[in-house]
């Protein structure tokens, strides 16, 4: 479950001056590892100047297209990002774990459904997927993107997306959005309230949407979801993912910092007991003993942690990701979760 596997690297893509994509050459042996639904991100692990990095990066290509493609935008003090862009080079070998996560997009081309996708700066990657993807293969479905960025040479996969846009002309609409450039046809700012009603209000009122896909940055996720809900979109057709949350928050004050828990954790079919601190994670504890428990952003922002309580309790610090009720199911981030209970159980495998 949480191997990784070294590929090579394919091809190397600058999109922008900050960003570029990666292709991955898929063994044969490897095809149905890493098969793939749109919206789902791929583990890439280095050893960079002595450390073992891990980052999550969604996949930007189609599942049809049969590629295995990643973007990486560059930020700054970005170990990984800055070593993607400006050192990493076709034929070099990369350890990529299969593809996981749960912000998914799965076709249905014997239903007509219609979607509006929001994304900002890197927030296109899953999102971009997932627009191939619905046009590909729902071959009556409408798809409507709003992008937004600082100015058309900031803006990841322009020239693929404009071209979808004229391939698909009477299904695709782009909106795009530039807060530091005045463009035709774009809106100048960024994706606010006024952007999402306007969008779905005046220029699409036509449209019944189906299904919103949201991905960027944590404010500009909270503003579409609370414009949408307030217009009475059914929350359950609303489907995002965080590329950066906002400073962290507690959200859950309770978590003891004295006491010790029997913790039993199962990875790949592998079972391990032993005692832990209480103000240690789940995931801090099962590193320390030399457990293979996926992990990637230890920030509660992917889901690469997740694991299922089967005896016991814990808290999570933060959570970005899980809904109450799954939460209510038993399913945690490890890399937040603190127990509460003498003893707890945890189960990699079963999620």
């Amino acid at each position: 479950m949480s191997g990784f596997h070294k590929l090579t690297v394919k091809d190397i893509t600058r999109e922008t001056n900050q960003a570029i994509s990666i292709g991955f050459d898929v063994p044969e042996s490897l095809k149905d590892t890493f098969v793939f639904q749109a919206g789902q991100y791929v583990t890439l692990k280095m050893v960079i100047n002595g450390q073992e990095i891990r980052r999550d990066y969604s996949l930007c290509s189609s599942p049809k297209s049969g590629a295995l493609q990643v973007a990486v935008k560059e930020v700054k003090d970005g170990t990984f990002s800055s070593y993607a862009n400006t050192v990493l080079k076709v034929g070099d070998l990369v350890e990529v774990a299969p593809p996981k996560g749960r912000f998914i997009f799965t076709p249905n081309d014997s239903k007509t459904k219609n979607i509006a996708a929001f994304a900002a700066g890197s927030g296109i990657t899953p999102i971009l997927s997932i627009i191939k993807c619905a046009l590909e293969e729902e071959v009556h479905s409408k798809v409507i993107l709003v992008y937004g960025n600082k100015t058309t040479s900031d803006t990841m996969f322009l020239d693929a997306l404009l071209k979808l846009q004229q391939q698909y002309k009477e299904r695709f609409s782009i909106q795009f959005v530039f807060s530091q450039e005045d463009g035709e046809d774009s809106i100048f700012g960024r994706i606010e309230k006024s952007t999402v009603n306007y969008v779905m209000k005046n220029k699409h009122k036509h449209i019944d949407v189906d299904a919103f896909y949201l991905c960027g940055p944590e404010a500009m996720i909270h503003t579409v979801k609370d414009v949408l809900t307030a217009n009475d979109i059914n929350k359950d057709t609303i489907h995002f993912e965080l590329f950066k949350a906002a400073k962290p928050v507690d959200v859950n004050n309770d978590a003891p910092a004295h006491g010790n828990t029997k913790i039993t954790i199962t990875v790949d079919d592998e079972t391990t007991t032993f005692d832990m601190p209480q103000k240690q994670t789940v995931l801090e504890a099962a590193l320390d003993h030399d457990l293979d428990a996926p992990y990637s952003c230890q920030g509660g922002i992917c889901s690469s942690c997740l694991a299922r309580i089967t005896e016991g309790a814990a808290t999570m610090r933060q959570n970005n990701i899980l809904t109450e009720s799954e939460v209510a199911e038993g399913l945690i981030l490890t890399c937040q979760a603190h127990p509460t209970t003498p003893t707890l159980a945890v189960d990699y495998d079963d999620v």
